[in-house]
């Protein structure tokens, strides 16, 4: 498989605290990929970082073979790169379909706007919700709001901050699902997630984060293995 992003000696820092330090990653296309941590270890930074919110001190960013640095985040989401923050960002005010279609209204227009609408609308689960105001939906339902939200224009890359956070083992099983079905139409995905149940549902593979640098990679297996992963972020060792 090919690179989809390709991350070369990212540094950033805000007054004397650094966020993302010497950080070179690469991620190949087609893959589930989740990035974990201890608070602080910047993986939110690292996120904004990629999407273009946060400009980097130094270092370079390539998505599908193109230097995507200086471009802002609007030009990057033009180009493929898509996310859902851990917050879900929905206008509680507004019912789902308008929610929908505020996300895709720059993209599609007329029969391809419906049509997309009520494709994510089935796959989300959320069709007989579509007239309710995004604010009544429960917590996962908001969260599975968000993910269709990022995904109705098919992005290359989904970026996903955190995406069970909050919900109950039933609704992080069927978010877990979820994803595998969009992985398995071409979308690669890359996620901040605290759940180790659920990284290890859906990773190919594992980065770990510390102190704004990569502290291990691997799959799943060999990452709950490492001694170091245990001690800053697990709370075991082996001794």
């Amino acid at each position: 498989m090919t690179n989809i992003l390709e991350v070369s000696k990212l540094n950033k820092s805000f007054g004397g605290v650094t966020v993302a330090r010497d950080i070179d990653f690469t991620l190949k296309q087609g893959a589930m990929h989740c990035l974990i941590g201890p608070n602080g270890a910047g993986k939110s930074s690292f996120f904004r970082l990629l999407l273009g919110e946060h400009a980097p001190d130094a270092g370079t960013i390539t998505f599908m073979g193109e230097d995507i640095t200086p471009l802002r985040s609007s030009q990057r989401i033009r180009k493929g790169i898509s996310v859902k923050f851990q917050v879900p960002g929905i206008f509680k005010a507004l019912s789902v379909r308008q929610n929908l279609e505020i996300a895709f209204q720059h993209h599609l227009h007329g029969a391809s706007l419906s049509e997309t609408v009520s494709r994510v609308l089935e796959f989300t689960n959320l069709t007989e919700e579509v007239a309710t105001d995004a604010g009544v939906l429960s917590h996962g339902q908001q969260q599975w709001l968000e993910i269709g939200m990022a995904i109705g224009v098919e992005p290359k890359l989904l970026l996903l901050d955190e995406p069970t956070a909050g919900m109950s083992p039933d609704e992080t099983q069927k978010t877990g699902e979820m994803l595998h079905a969009l992985n398995a139409r071409g979308i690669t995905i890359l996620a901040v997630e605290h759940d180790m149940a659920f990284v290890q549902q859906i990773a190919d593979s594992v980065t770990v984060l510390h102190m704004g640098s990569i502290f291990a990679e691997g799959d799943i297996a060999e990452i709950t293995a490492h001694r170091g992963v245990q001690e800053i972020y697990l709370g075991t060792s082996n001794d």
